[in-house]
Parts: structure tokens; C-alpha cells; sequence
């Protein structure tokens, strides 16, 4: 008899939320959906509600909670509606549901995040955020609770399948023993830019990202992935989440995004994980580890594949993701300082006050302040929650004007 998992969705009107739904639909007699939780769409979050018959729904405020009651049938059972961040805390640590997809972006669900991680549960983590600035305090939360942490984003989940597949692996610790690994490699599609030059950046428009990427995305996540700092962050994901040393950690750029990430072995083998490139593998990989479940993105015909290409970043053009790695070498403070800086600045390139070729500069600039601070340990998420805001003050704040 199949054991039925049920499941909470923080941010599940988000993309992340809405294919992770999905895939437990297509798995329905394996799933059953407890909560959802939106700061935003509520018509669309009282739409998924009815959809799965969920028992709680969690908004952030009294109006919310009103348009969610509004947009129900007044013959439909409602779900039990709870309001703010408390409410979001006391569910994490329930114990009434087995997996928690973590769908939303930003500082704001650490909190959140970090209660899941004492409960013990089976984790589905998409916050970047989550890892790069408060890595090593999350980590030892998992660690003590023995946690289940599975990364969704398509990187690090290919290097979480390389690994699982590999009968030596410690499967609470997610590594392999001592000498096995020479490198992982994270991949990365190089973006709407990757064939400019240095010299033509300077000329590059929000107008310009928003052709390539028609911010499906969202308009930061399209700038990130544009400055490739999103591959600096899962840099520093991959360092926490396989406990491998910083120099074994590398980027190629492969622009048919068919490559999702490689391990390579220290007899000089490479373990690579190749599928169309769909969110839906991920999630339904981490949903339903160990075993494979269905989904709706179809088989890769290799033979349609002309050619897989491999590419070295030029870091003078991607400036951002040689930052990610001189954070992480420096310490956990400098990546929290390198998250906060370059939203502002990603904030002032899309309002127009910035030129794209100084989103790095914002960040540098920020180091160079932090680096003349007293340092401190961050070992709660109140110092961390404290420096994040003083180094937004920071970077907002340097008087830069120039679009």
C-alpha cells in the first residue's frame, strides 16, 4: 500500500508553487496537499485551495484573508485561514504534514525556513537567499534535527541525483567519502549576454533582458541570471549543501541548457545529468526521492541534440560571479553583504538610475565597507537579519546616479 505524503507549499502562487501542484495532481494517490500559504494572488491561492481540497491556507493580513473568503463558493468547506508571520512559524513546526516546499524568494521566509529545519521535516528548498546568507546557522538547524534537505533548483538538484545514485554516499551528511570527488561543476545557460563584449555592456537596457527573458521569470531573477551572480549564489548553495571545499567548485557555460550540472570523480570520470530544461524534474525528483516519479516534461531525444558546447565565463564580463566566490572565501558576513547589495542595485538598474556595468561596482563598494566593520560571528538570525539591513542602507545610499 502507497503511503500518502501530505505536503505544505509556502508561496505556492509562485512558479515554483504552481509546477510543484502539478506534479503531486499527475501523483494524486501518492500526495495529498495540506496547506498553501501566498503573500500575493490570493484569488489565485483561493483557486488552488478548492482545486486540492487543503485543510489551511495562510495570508498575510486581515484584507487578504478577506478577498480569499470572497473568491471561495459559498457552498465550498473552507479551509482553515490564518493570518501573518506567526501563523506561518507555528505551521512550519507542525507536525500535522511530512514535506515542506520551500516556493518563495527573499529574506522575509528565513524565519520560516529555519522552524521547518528543527521539525525534522523532508525540506523542498527553492530559497536561494535561504543559503547564502545564513548557510552555516541553517545547516547545523538540519544537522542536530537530522533533516531531510532536498535542493529544487535544477543545479544543485542534478548534483543531488549524481550523488544519490551512488551507493557509497552518506545519505544524511550528502557526500561521498574522503578523495571520491575532484569537482562539481554547475552549468549555466550565460544568458542574453554572453556573446557581447565587455565594452558593448555598457550600453545594455532593462529593454534589452526583458526581450530575452519577456521576464517570465521576474524581472530581478531575469537580471541575475543576466549578470550570472544566480550562478554565484549556487556556488555558495553547493558549498553548504555537500560540504566540499570552495576550490572544488566550478562553472562552464553550456548554452543548450541540456547539461544541468557534472561530478567529476577523481579517476577522472564525469557523472553529468542531462534533461530538457524543466523545473518539473527537480520537483519531482525531490518529491518523490527515493523513488522516480511521473511527470509532464517528456523524454530528451539525444539524437535531435547537434552538439553539447562547454564554455569557460569570462569573469571580466560576469564580474558578479567571480564577487559570489571572493564572498564565500571570505566569510559568511560577505555573503550576506553580497546579497543585500546587489538587490538595491539590480533595484536601481530596473528603475533606470543605475547603468547595468555598475551592479558590480555596488557590490564592491560594499565589501569595501563591510570589510572596515567590526566582524561579527552571525550565529542568530537576528545579527544576520541586522546586517542585511545595514548593508541595504549601505548600497542605497552611495549616491550613484547614473542612467
Amino acid at each position: 500500500m502507497i503511503e500518502v505524503k501530505r505536503v505544505f507549499i509556502f508561496g505556492s502562487t509562485g512558479s515554483i508553487g504552481e509546477k510543484s501542484l502539478e506534479v503531486i495532481d499527475i501523483n494524486k494517490e501518492r500526495f495529498e496537499v495540506f496547506g498553501l500559504s501566498s503573500n500575493s494572488q490570493i484569488e489565485r491561492l483561493a483557486k488552488q485551495a478548492i482545486n486540492f481540497n487543503v485543510k489551511v491556507v495562510v495570508v498575510p493580513n486581515k484584507q487578504a484573508k478577506e478577498r480569499f473568503y470572497k473568491a471561495i463558493p459559498v457552498c465550498y468547506n473552507l479551509p482553515e485561514v490564518l493570518i501573518g508571520d506567526d501563523s506561518l512559524l507555528n505551521i512550519a513546526s507542525s507536525g500535522l504534514y511530512d514535506v515542506a516546499i520551500i516556493a518563495t524568494s527573499g529574506v522575509a521566509v528565513l524565519a520560516t525556513a529555519l522552524e521547518a529545519a528543527k521539525s525534522g521535516k523532508r525540506i523542498l528548498l527553492a530559497n536561494k537567499e535561504l543559503l547564502v546568507i545564513a548557510g552555516q546557522l541553517f545547516m547545523d538547524i538540519v544537522s542536530l534535527n537530522k533533516t531531510e534537505i532536498i535542493p529544487i533548483d535544477s543545479e544543485n538538484n542534478s548534483i543531488f541525483q549524481c550523488l544519490h545514485r551512488n551507493i557509497y554516499m552518506d545519505k544524511i551528511k550528502n557526500e561521498l567519502p574522503n578523495n571520491y570527488i575532484n569537482k562539481i561543476i554547475l552549468t549555466d545557460s550565460g544568458g542574453p549576454f554572453r556573446s557581447m563584449s565587455v565594452d558593448q555592456l555598457e550600453d545594455v537596457t532593462p529593454l534589452h533582458i526583458c526581450k530575452y527573458h519577456n521576464w517570465q521569470i521576474g524581472q530581478r531573477i531575469s537580471v541575475d541570471a543576466a549578470t550570472m551572480i544566480n550562478k554565484g549564489f549556487e556556488i555558495i548553495e553547493t558549498f553548504w549543501l555537500f560540504s566540499v571545499p570552495i576550490e572544488s567548485i566550478d562553472v562552464l557555460i553550456q548554452p543548450q541548457s541540456i547539461v544541468h550540472s557534472m561530478i567529476e570523480y577523481s579517476d577522472g570520470s564525469v557523472i553529468a545529468n542531462l534533461s530538457k530544461p524543466s523545473i518539473e524534474i527537480p520537483i519531482s525528483y525531490a518529491l518523490g526521492f527515493p523513488e522516480i516519479l511521473d511527470n509532464n516534461v517528456g523524454f530528451l531525444d539525444l539524437s535531435k541534440v547537434c552538439s553539447l558546447d562547454f564554455l569557460k565565463p569570462d569573469l571580466e564580463k560576469f564580474q558578479c560571479l567571480n564577487l559570489a566566490f571572493e564572498a564565500l572565501n571570505s566569510g559568511p558576513g560577505y555573503c550576506v553583504v553580497l546579497n543585500a547589495a546587489n538587490e538595491v542595485a539590480v533595484e536601481g538598474f530596473l528603475s533606470g538610475r543605475l547603468k547595468y556595468t555598475w551592479i558590480p561596482r555596488v557590490i564592491e563598494a560594499s565589501f569595501e565597507w563591510y570589510s572596515s566593520k567590526l566582524s561579527k560571528n552571525l550565529l542568530s538570525l537576528d545579527e544576520i537579519i541586522d546586517l542585511d539591513i545595514e548593508a541595504r542602507y549601505f548600497a542605497a545610499n552611495l549616491g550613484i546616479e547614473l542612467a
